[in-house]
């Protein structure tokens, strides 16, 4: 029988082993270099696909450890060294870049350790076995984010990099290749390695193995990347054999090739349309992309990635997707069986891109009826998926005909939507942006919204101090009391006070005040119940809106401005007095608003200045008169009337509206 295997180190124990200090005799020495090399061994092992050990050994210090322990013996190997050394570097190498794989505090601790700079000066180490385990440590290092970037402006980071390319050792040239995948992301970096032959190179390193031609699969596509000048040259070198090739390999039996290759054809297609024109090809490129997502493991998580790049921003694509059933595809997907939660999220940003251009796909996602898919998905554990389906859901309710189709009518996604309000910045921002849209058009979904707490959450959140929180969640506000119900109106001017209204309008972001006067605009729209809650805490909101817009050098704060103005003059007699006052006071340059905002070039601002007028001047109400002499004497007419030729129509008809308006009061041809 054989013997059973004794069980392994505890971690505390292997890491006193790892920094122990060695006797300086000779024999000591050795017995030393034994037990690290025995302990770096043990070390790997344990944690080599174990997420879990690899957290318990970098909090106890592993990764200094270990990199101080390559520190100490890259002196002795600089000379002649001898195997032992030799053996210990490379054990050492191979667990610092196993601690950076796939663990971000695993990379973070390597970088913060000096093990990235170490492991880089080894590259030019006499021995071939450590050049070759710190190259494949610094791969995995490049595979994280964390990873310093590569100095593309200096001549001899770029000579070095060609010489990684150039070297015999697949793993150095797979390391070169990592480089420009992760570091290469401007238009100068990428022409700069062409220049160098970086292109050329890579073309012929397709050749090699399969791990070295897919490294270079993803370095092509990194280089073509929205740079045509680069695509050009790629296409065309060789007499188009580096894209026919390519295309060749969307046959590969190895499902990474074949998603290696519809990304560098989605890169030419996208960046240089010209040079994909064969409609089989795309549909190809499609379907592969499709087949590529019941794959299991890396290919297949990433490849609905791959589709959404692809199709992002592309209308043909999206089309030709339609046409190939990828809705469905994506639907059955998930309707099937438990997803990998990466998977999951490609899925639902893949659906998100499938929306933005076409009516069609958004119709065809509301027709398959699935709301308990999208409930429990926004209830998911990853977070990164319930931002996904935020985002999804953001992009499907673009189309207000869409979401006749009943979808959102579900009361339990609603609810979902609002519970996410309670997390962190990131989901609270893609869900703000997908109730935004939800909330906009229709009576039902703000009315669910409403009773489930959802104003009283977008209020609270309207105070947030992360500003794109803030933005969005006034922007959900002001779509929120669109066009709402008298009832539900009165609920939600029930919990803001005047004072908070009026920060809003002037918070320190443009775009926050442009949309807080939009949910002005909206919240003073209809009855005069409504503006009165502008005069409150002494009429602060209408003095503020005033003074921004004659403060703002933005024509958008100053086009939602003048509507929420224009609506207030709908108001009563009060209203309109005081809405007069602000327009037609003369500002620091000694010209009114009214009169600047006439004379504007911008259609919108010219039609609001003109509704403005026409809302104060109303025959119906009593002070009519009155406010047309005022207006006439502050030279608003003789503007209005040059307009009645206006290059705008809107423009020229509603100047015609308030001209005949004022014809019984006096304001004739000669006004």
């Amino acid at each position: 029988m054989p013997s059973p295997s004794s069980s392994p180190t505890t971690p505390t124990a292997l890491i006193a082993r790892l920094t122990s200090s060695p006797d300086l005799s000779s024999s000591s020495s050795h017995h030393h270099h034994q037990l690290l090399l025995k302990s770096l061994r043990e070390l790997k092992n344990q944690i080599i696909g174990n997420r879990t050990k690899k957290l318990a050994f970098l909090k106890l210090g592993a990764v200094p450890a270990v990199v101080h322990i390559v520190r100490a013996m890259e002196a002795e190997t600089g000379g002649d060294g001898g195997e032992e050394l030799v053996g210990i570097v490379v054990q050492a190498a191979a667990v610092i870049g196993s601690f950076a794989c796939g663990v971000e505090d695993g990379a973070r601790a390597v970088v913060e350790a000096g093990g990235f700079e170490i492991l880089y000066r080894l590259l030019k180490h006499w021995d071939a076995k450590v050049v070759d385990a710190c190259a494949r440590s610094l791969k995995m290092i490049y595979m994280s984010k964390l990873a310093p970037k590569y100095d593309f402006s200096k001549q001899d980071s770029l000579d070095f990099l060609l010489s990684l390319l150039n070297s015999k050792s697949e793993s150095v040239t797979g390391l070169g290749a990592s480089i420009i995948t992760q570091s290469c992301q401007r238009g100068l970096e990428q022409e700069a390695l062409c220049e160098i032959g970086v292109l050329k190179k890579l073309q012929k390193l397709l050749g090699g193995s399969v791990n070295q031609r897919d490294a270079c699969l993803e370095s092509l596509a990194t280089l073509i990347k929205s740079n045509p000048v680069v695509t050009r040259m790629f296409v065309e070198a060789d007499g188009g054999s580096g894209l026919s090739g390519i295309t060749q390999l969307l046959n590969d039996r190895y499902p990474k090739g074949r998603l290696l290759a519809c990304m560098c054809l989605s890169a030419v297609w996208n960046t240089s349309p010209s040079y994909l024109k064969d409609v089989r090809l795309k549909r190809r490129l499609i379907g592969v992309l499709l087949e590529l997502l019941t794959e299991p493991g890396q290919v297949g998580d990433e490849s609905p990635f791959a589709f959404a790049r692809l199709i992002a921003g592309n209308e043909e694509a999206q089309r030709l997707a339609f046409e190939s059933g990828a809705v469905e595809k994506f639907c059955s997907l998930l309707k099937e069986g438990p997803l990998p939660a990466k998977r999951i999220e490609g899925i639902f940003l893949a659906l998100a891109e499938l929306c933005t251009k076409l009516r069609l796909c958004r119709s065809r996602i509301l027709s398959l009826k699935e709301p308990d898919l999208v409930r429990d998905a926004l209830s998911h554990d990853s977070s990164e998926v319930r931002i996904a389906v935020c985002i999804c859901l953001r992009n499907v309710s673009r189309s207000a005909k869409s979401l006749r189709e009943g979808l959102f009518l579900n009361k339990m996604i609603m609810i979902a939507l609002i519970r996410l309000l309670d997390e962190f910045s990131a989901v609270q921002v893609a869900a703000l942006s997908a109730i935004s849209n939800i909330v906009v058009n229709f009576a039902a979904h703000k009315l669910i919204f409403i009773q489930h707490g959802g104003a009283k959450q977008l209020i609270d959140l309207s105070g947030s101090m992360d500003s794109t929180v803030r933005l969005n969640a006034v922007r959900a506000l002001k779509n929120l009391v669109f066009l709402v119900d008298r009832k539900s109106k009165e609920a939600i001017s029930s919990e803001l006070t005047a004072s908070f209204i009026s920060s809003l309008i002037c918070d320190a972001e443009p775009l926050i005040q442009e949309q807080a006067l939009g949910f002005l605009r909206n919240l003073v729209d209809g009855s005069s119940e409504s503006v009165d809650h502008v005069f409150s805490e002494d009429g602060v909101i209408l003095q503020v809106v005033a003074r921004q817009l004659r403060r703002s050098i933005i024509t958008e704060i100053y086009i939602q401005g003048m509507y929420a103005f224009s609506n207030v003059a709908t108001g009563k007699e009060l209203h309109k007095e005081a809405v007069l006052h602000q327009l037609i006071s003369s500002s620091d340059c000694g010209q009114s608003i009214l009169l600047k905002f006439l004379q504007s070039n911008n259609n919108q601002l010219r039609t609001a200045a003109v509704w403005s007028v026409i809302n104060l001047t109303h025959p119906s109400s009593p002070g009519a008169s009155s406010r047309v002499a005022r207006l006439r004497n502050a030279g608003i007419y003789s503007q209005i009337k040059q307009m009645l030729q206006d290059s705008c129509l809107d423009v020229k008809l509603r100047a015609r509206t308030a001209v005949e308006q004022s014809m019984p009061f006096g304001c004739g041809a000669t006004c």
